[in-house]
């Protein structure tokens, strides 16, 4: 039986797109696909370049409409293809080759309504100013955007606290207590950069008050030591992924890393000599934290026998081409899948960093070095893993200037 590689081999592109197979064929090799998946997605770019053959189309009108055309064409049923053999990324990944190549002229920018540009600007506030995260940026703008397109004609330049308060009851009545929460800190933003800005005259973020609802459960709650086993357990470090997936969760469970913090780590972030690792957190905040032996092996074992070939720098890469860093929704997929192995309930990777907490606090440490560890910029935040130890609580009091409590 011949190989995959011999298959690519024989692949024969005719058309406005022919003079630049080999180039795709090396570009697909660079971003680690292997020969099968390589094969398919050359034969869509002989399709594709035989389509535009036939619609007298040339190649310096390839472009992303042309792509979906092409895309629509098949799906109907054209070319003899079914809709799963459909690459767009590949057809992508071609489209940005010949743009390098300068045979495609680069994307048209469409003109950018004066809403849109408020919204670019505030969210280059968000990252400079603030220092958010990427995650919480988008959904600030995301809200600011919804008040800004409820607003009357007179937009920004006519708003009153009326149309803040609607703004937010509006939104209570369709979201849960902490979807309107998340509106409510977005909306604030919102209102203090237009008034940075001298967009708005008064400051309005006030006007959008919090909104309070009844917890579930006064205390966060973590897993048992048997099922944070039974996850590790679940892993099959004989392969690759088992190796990653097994390192990523060995981080959360004892270093308490948030899932965007497990994407960030880089190569340059760990100081194997001195056992080390830097981690970015909220706001760009950069901690060096200790790298427990066993965290240092099992992320060593995936770099040395796990990790794909790739110019990245992260860490934790995917598993299948193109070999790119991980994003956090990959973090808690990869939670989920470890649960449904294992046998037990599925959690949020937020839990993990909740397992590690409460087993600090029932070690009795002091909240304070818990809060080191977690990386809080407050006691406040760290409080809620002592509201149901008295004692542990009272270590947040602060003493009283004026003497003895009577």
């Amino acid at each position: 039986m011949s190989s995959p590689s011999s298959r690519v081999s024989r692949v024969l592109m005719t058309g406005p797109l022919a003079p630049f197979a080999g180039q795709y064929r090396d570009r697909l090799k660079e971003r680690g696909y292997s020969p099968l998946s390589a094969v398919n997605m050359e034969r869509q770019g002989a399709q594709m370049s035989r389509w535009l053959q036939v619609e007298g189309l040339g190649v310096a009108e390839m472009s992303e409409s042309r792509i979906d055309a092409f895309v629509g064409f098949v799906r109907a049923g054209g070319c003899g293809s079914g809709r799963s053999q459909l690459s767009r990324p590949g057809l992508l990944c071609l489209l940005e080759l010949l743009r390098e190549l300068g045979v495609v002229p680069p994307p048209v920018l469409a003109t950018r309504s004066l809403d849109e540009a408020l919204m670019d600007s505030f969210e280059r506030y968000l990252l400079s100013e603030r220092g958010l995260a990427a995650g919480t940026v988008a959904g600030y703008v995301a809200h600011g955007s919804r008040f800004v397109a409820g607003l009357d004609p007179g937009g920004l330049g006519q708003v009153k606290t009326a149309d803040v308060t609607a703004a937010v009851l509006g939104r209570s009545e369709q979201l849960s207590v902490s979807g309107t929460q998340n509106f409510v800190a977005g909306l604030r933003a919102f209102l203090r950069f237009c008034f940075v800005e001298a967009l708005i005259e008064v400051d309005l973020s006030e006007a959008a008050l919090p909104t309070t609802g009844r917890r579930r459960s006064s205390l966060p709650r973590g897993i048992s030591a048997g099922d944070a086993a039974a996850l590790l357990a679940s892993c099959d470090r004989r392969t690759g992924l088992g190796r990653r997936d097994y390192a990523l969760l060995m981080i959360m469970l004892r270093l308490g890393l948030r899932r965007s913090e497990v994407c960030s780590i880089g190569l340059d972030d760990i100081d194997w000599r001195s056992g080390e690792m830097v981690v970015v957190g909220k706001g760009a905040r950069r901690d060096r934290l200790p790298l427990p032996a066993d965290v240092g092996e099992a992320v060593a074992s995936y770099l040395a026998r796990g990790r794909p070939v790739t110019e990245h720098r992260e860490v934790f890469i995917r598993s299948r081409a193109p070999f790119e860093p991980i994003a956090g929704g990959t973090v808690a997929s990869t939670v989920r899948r470890a649960c449904r192995r294992a046998g037990v309930a599925e959690v949020g990777s937020h839990r993990l960093r909740h397992t590690m907490a409460c087993e600090m606090v029932a070690a009795q440490v002091p909240l304070t070095q818990i809060a080191q560890v977690l990386r809080h910029d407050s006691l406040q935040s760290t409080a809620i893993y002592a509201r149901v130890d008295l004692e542990t609580l009272r270590l947040l009091a602060q003493p009283w200037i004026g003497g003895a409590s009577r």
